[in-house]
């Protein structure tokens, strides 16, 4: 996977960082700290900009995110009853945790959206929700862009400092990766196979 993204990097300058980030949160299968990893090494290559860099990551970061928000916002807090009510039992949900996410995104939605971009896998899913239930437009975008900047400032920066050997991150963010999918995997089986509805 490194060498694609470095060649598709080299091709496409800022671009390619832009699609690459894009992509990234619409189909996370690449991995951004990897993408942001190599921009910071060419920027200590003298090859690419460090702001100009950050810029084309996190509109990139924003705009994949708010591909999912527009879907939640889209489908909307009315259509879900009939979805829970028919399927909640495989989501593991009743229309009382649906109304107790909403109160929880109306109050402290921003918060739980600038946390959720440090984490893997979840950073992503968590523009859904934010959709659905409705948080403002603005104020998801603002969150959203602070905290994709903030992370994507750390990647880069490491990027920066690592130089070359950062190339090896590879070994280690796809296994990372693939033991947060088998993770959330193994504790959605646990959820399905122990839940029972309320009434």
């Amino acid at each position: 996977m490194t060498d694609w993204v470095l060649r598709l990097i080299d091709a496409g300058g800022y671009w390619g960082i832009f699609a690459l980030m894009v992509i990234e949160n619409v189909f996370p299968p690449i991995p951004s700290e990897l993408i942001m990893g190599i921009g910071g090494i060419r920027v200590g290559q003298g090859r690419m900009d460090m702001g100009l860099l950050l810029f084309a990551g996190t509109v990139g970061t924003t705009i994949g995110n708010y591909f999912w928000y527009l879907i939640g916002h889209y489908l909307g807090f009315g259509r879900l009853k009939p979805l829970v009510d028919r399927y909640g039992r495989w989501a593991t949900l009743e229309w009382h945790d649906v109304e107790k996410l909403d109160h929880i995104f109306g109050k402290y939605g921003q918060i739980v959206v600038f946390v959720f971009r440090f984490m893997p896998a979840f950073r992503t899913m968590i523009s859904l929700p934010a959709g659905l239930f409705r948080m403002g437009h603005v104020r998801f975008l603002l969150w959203t862009t602070g905290g994709a900047l903030i992370w994507n400032i750390i990647l880069a920066y490491a990027g920066f400092v690592l130089g070359q050997n950062f190339r090896d991150i590879d070994k280690y963010v796809g296994p990372a990766a693939t033991a947060c999918v088998i993770g959330a995997v193994v504790f959605y089986l646990w959820r399905l196979a122990t839940w029972k509805p309320r009434g």
